[in-house]
């Protein structure tokens, strides 16, 4: 089925997932939106996160998605419920993934969550986590600081260094030997993080792990798109934002050239409507 796969993220970070769905799933269309213009979501209340991610998966609804990534740990925190009782297609997002590898691979119990202020607060890494093995040691560090690093296309910068070794001092020498990055901007600084908390502490990305999943539920639903099937791959990528600024982070961390445009919050306000209507 050559219907595609909707991604939507508060802004760039998506891009992480999506990049791995490219590995995985080559033959997969994929269409993406990230609200670049009202990032970060991190700090912003439940009701205006729900809503935001809400007018997204209207949007991308009406691109005839066949599959929805939530590829945004703060809107999967809040919002996931929600839209898995309101869309008649499958919805995967990016905690619960994240959180199953990070029980795998841990092995003295000991595991660090970076995210955003919104996702740490809502304790939903926690949850996830404790269900599956109640004497994990865990501690949760939110990191505002990173996202807009990422935004602003500085995760590669001694700015982001400084920032980066400064935000994560109270988790490095408390023997974690699993780190759950648990925002999908994160991966971008995932050097830096590295080398800040050493080579032996095992880095989780949950874009990875959720991609396993999303491969796991095509089959199960029988929507895979064939290495047979003729019809042309669609790559198509929105942004509420700067278009040029994204294609610049898009470019660099896809390593493939990209079309990127534009669609206004009035646009998305005005879907929401006419779904709200029907």
């Amino acid at each position: 089925m050559n219907r595609p796969i909707g991604f939507l993220d508060s802004g760039v970070g998506g891009l992480t997932v999506v990049k791995e769905a490219m590995r995985q799933l080559p033959n997969e269309s994929i269409i993406y939106i990230g609200d670049n213009a009202r990032c970060p979501y991190g700090p912003r209340s439940v009701e205006e996160i729900v809503t935001f991610t809400n007018q997204m998966v209207d949007f991308l609804l009406t691109k005839d998605i066949k599959l929805l990534v939530i590829a945004c740990n703060t809107a999967t925190a809040v919002a996931l419920d929600e839209i898995k009782q309101r869309v008649s297609i499958p919805v995967i997002g990016v905690i619960q993934p994240g959180a199953r590898a990070g029980n795998k691979y841990t092995k003295n119990g000991k595991i660090g969550v970076l995210g955003t202020e919104g996702t740490i607060k809502s304790g939903v890494y926690l949850d996830n986590l404790l269900q599956k093995n109640k004497d994990l040691d865990i501690i949760s560090l939110a990191c505002p600081a990173f996202v807009p690093l990422v935004e602003s296309q500085q995760y590669d910068t001694p700015l982001a260094k400084k920032i980066v070794a400064e935000t994560l001092a109270p988790i490095k020498n408390k023997g974690l030997d699993t780190v759950i990055l648990g925002c999908t901007h994160y991966p971008l600084l995932r050097e830096t993080v590295q080398k800040i908390l050493g080579q032996s502490v095992k880095l989780i990305d949950s874009g990875q792990e959720t991609i396993s999943d999303v491969s796991i539920l095509l089959d199960y639903n029988d929507i895979a798109k064939m290495s047979d099937d003729p019809s042309p791959k669609v790559r198509q990528f929105y942004t509420t934002g700067s278009p040029e600024l994204f294609k610049n982070i898009a470019d660099d961390w896809l390593a493939e050239p990209i079309e990127v445009s534009r669609v206004t919050i009035d646009t998305l306000e005005k879907i929401q409507r006419q779904m709200e209507e029907g």
